[in-house]
């Protein structure tokens, strides 16, 4: 960080149970409003983000638009329980496991351990939304993509979009083509479109639970749309990309 020439922050989070529990999410709360926009955090572990994504969401602060969170252990629960899609390091998991077994066979042979420490290096960084920060600057723009980014699987059209940034038609598309690039239909299109491929990439739901989630009306509508843009079927995109376990 400092041969980028970004400066680096330590939070010292407290101690989760019960009888803390809000205390240190308002203390939390209280420290994430200091920080200036386009902040982005690397928690310890993936609870420790969920944490943080649920204060942002308390505190109405767009993630990525304001600030963008990665975890480490790419837990795979933690994918359910937050509403931003969360970023995290892949830990060389099954390295780890056998370097403790390895060490634990050398034990039991009463064999003297070495006294050097065994570090294992992450496998990789898994690219979600919560980190999938773009430099959005107008206001209405960002208050857009949130929006879209939290209800495209819903089934909402443009006219939603539209109703909840307060704009009118022809203002917001000017504003977010200006910004983005493309127009705010596209932008739902892509948004369902990047959630079933990290549907189909991350988790064993069939295609169809994942054809529902994304808010498509048939399965065979979600074929024939998925094979437009990916140039494959859902199937042979999970064939393709789906993560290995560790």
């Amino acid at each position: 960080m400092a041969q980028e020439q970004y400066q680096g922050v330590v939070y010292q989070g407290l101690s989760t149970a019960p009888e803390n529990w809000q205390y240190a999410q308002n203390r939390l709360a209280d420290w994430v409003q200091t920080l200036p926009q386009q902040t982005g955090i690397i928690a310890v572990t993936d609870a420790r983000a969920r944490h943080l994504l649920q204060v942002c969401e308390h505190l109405a602060i767009p993630v990525p638009e304001k600030l963008s969170v990665i975890g480490i252990d790419n837990e795979e629960l933690t994918r359910y329980l937050s509403r931003v899609a969360l970023s995290s390091v892949a830990q060389g998991s099954r390295q780890m496991g056998y370097h403790a077994a390895k060490l634990l066979h050398r034990l039991l042979k009463q064999r003297e351990l070495p006294l050097q420490r065994i570090l294992v290096p992450p496998l990789k960084v898994i690219e979600r939304r919560s980190t999938d920060y773009r430099s959005l600057r107008d206001p209405a723009v960002i208050q857009a993509m949130h929006y879209i980014r939290h209800h495209a699987c819903r089934g909402i059209k443009v006219e939603q979009v539209l109703d909840a940034v307060g704009l009118s038609r022809s203002n917001l598309e000017k504003r977010f083509k200006e910004e983005t690039g493309q127009t705010i239909h596209h932008a739902i299109h892509a948004e369902k479109l990047e959630r079933a491929r990290n549907l189909l990439a991350t988790t064993a739901l069939s295609i169809n639970e994942i054809s529902q989630m994304c808010g498509y009306p048939s399965l065979q509508y979600f074929y024939s749309v998925f094979r437009k843009g990916d140039a494959m079927t859902p199937k042979e995109y999970r064939d393709k990309y789906a993560e290995t376990a560790c």
